[in-house]
Order: C-alpha cells, then structure tokens, then sequence
C-alpha cells in the first residue's frame, strides 16, 4: 500500500516551542557550506518568532555552532550544533559532548589520498564530526558511503555514519537532533509547551521522531519524510508558515 503523503501543518501557535533545522529548511541548499546566503528577512523572521514565543526557538543544525553564530548573529536565541554535540541553552550556557579526537584524524588521514584525486569532494572538520560533501561529484554517492562505513567501522570508537543530502557526516552516536529536542523540552522556555521542528534531511528523522513522541508537531521540507506528519513544499513555504504564528488570531 502506498504511503500518504503528509499534507499542511496546522497554523503556527505564538505558545508553541519552534526547533527549526538550518540549510534546506530556512535557507535554500547551496553548491558548498560556505557559499549559501542569508538575506537579511532571515534575522528579522526568527528575532520576530522569538519575541513571540516569550524565546521558545531555536536553531538546531547539522553546521558547528561558531559557523551558525557567523551566519545569524543572534545572540539570545539558543541554537545547537553539529547534531547537538554543542548546544547554547536560553540563559547562554553551553552543553559540549565528549567525541574521541584521535578517531576523528585517524579517519582524516585515511581520506586525504581521495581527496587528492577528487577536487570536487570536501572534507568538513566541525570540531566535534567529520563530514564528507559530494554534491559536485554525485556519481561517487554509492563509494562515498560505502568507505565512510568501513572508515567507521575500522576505527571502533562508538562512532556512527549519518546521511545527509549529498552528505556523510561521521560523528558520535547517541547525540542527534532528537536528543537536542528533548534537552531544550526539559529546560524554559522550552519546557510544557507543544513542540514542533521542521527539517528537510535524514538527519531531522531524529528531531521528527523527538516531537512526535511529546505529542508535537514534525514537517519534512520537500519531497517526503519517513516520519514527519506534515509536508512544506519548500523554504520560502516554511518562512511564510513561521510568520503565521505573529497573526493576531483572536
């Protein structure tokens, strides 16, 4: 039987708390990390959803939290990287989980020979995971795939492989989105209220499941999710869906 596809979301709640993936989902993907562009309605949207929800949102992004600190200097609002590895709470505090360093350049070693023979994939070392982009050589996804699990495989140190769009990221396993979703849901201004994340990728399965768990509300950006119950077709879709939530609905 084929599987429904997932319709609109209800209408945004002010008294909601909104965890909200970053590429793809707030912005359109670019050709490489480093060359995607926030124009400037980007800061004011989430400064304005943020003052709405007395602060119940934040940003919870595959980036490194010094990279998401660059591209939306917003101070105030809590935001957590690198699949929540890192993660800046609402009072400021930072949360840090443990990753095996030597595991990390172990595996670097063993890539820089491809790297050398293909220019077009780039190593991203975040600090706390590895991650290996292939959206300029899309013909080596299966290879891609294959070498970071056995790369992982080999290095033994409760590491796991996590898929992206056009993406393998090698990071520590037990730390996803989810769990930062369910950190912030035990902390205000996050704590008691309805949940919701949205995100575009396989890695934003885990906050999906998080708030379907809390009863909350999960939306897949694009073409399908295994298990957001609600579907936006595309950015300037989640944007405008966001803005809802300032209407006045009385």
């Amino acid at each position: 039987m084929a599987r429904k596809v997932p319709g609109p979301p209800p209408a945004a709640q002010k008294d909601w708390a909104y965890f909200l993936d970053f590429d793809g989902t707030l912005l359109d993907l670019a050709a490489t990390p480093d060359t995607i562009r926030v124009d400037s309605a980007l800061p004011l949207l989430l400064t304005a959803l943020h003052q709405a929800s007395a602060g119940a949102v934040a940003l919870i992004s595959g980036r490194a939290l010094a990279d998401l600190d660059l591209r939306i200097s917003l101070p105030k609002l809590p935001k957590a990287g690198q699949h929540g590895l890192e993660r800046r709470d609402a009072t400021g505090r930072l949360w840090l989980h443990a990753s095996p360093p030597l595991a990390r350049q172990t595996i670097r070693d063993a890539l820089a020979p491809l790297l050398e023979r293909h220019r077009g994939l780039i190593l991203e070392d975040k600090g706390l995971t590895l991650a290996l982009h292939y959206r300029q050589e899309p013909e080596m996804a299966s290879y891609v795939h294959q070498l970071m699990r056995r790369l992982v495989a080999e290095v033994g140190e409760e590491l796991v492989v996590q898929e992206g769009k056009c993406i393998v990221e090698v990071k520590p396993a037990g730390v996803d989105k989810g769990t930062a979703v369910a950190e912030y849901l035990a902390e205000p201004p996050f704590h008691g209220r309805r949940p919701v994340f949205i995100g575009d990728d396989k890695n934003d399965e885990y906050g999906f499941a998080a708030v379907n768990a809390h009863g909350g509300i999960s939306i897949g950006v694009g073409a399908g999710s295994a298990r957001a119950r609600y579907r936006l077709p595309d950015v300037a879709a989640v944007r405008a869906w966001l803005a809802g939530a300032m209407e006045d609905r009385s």
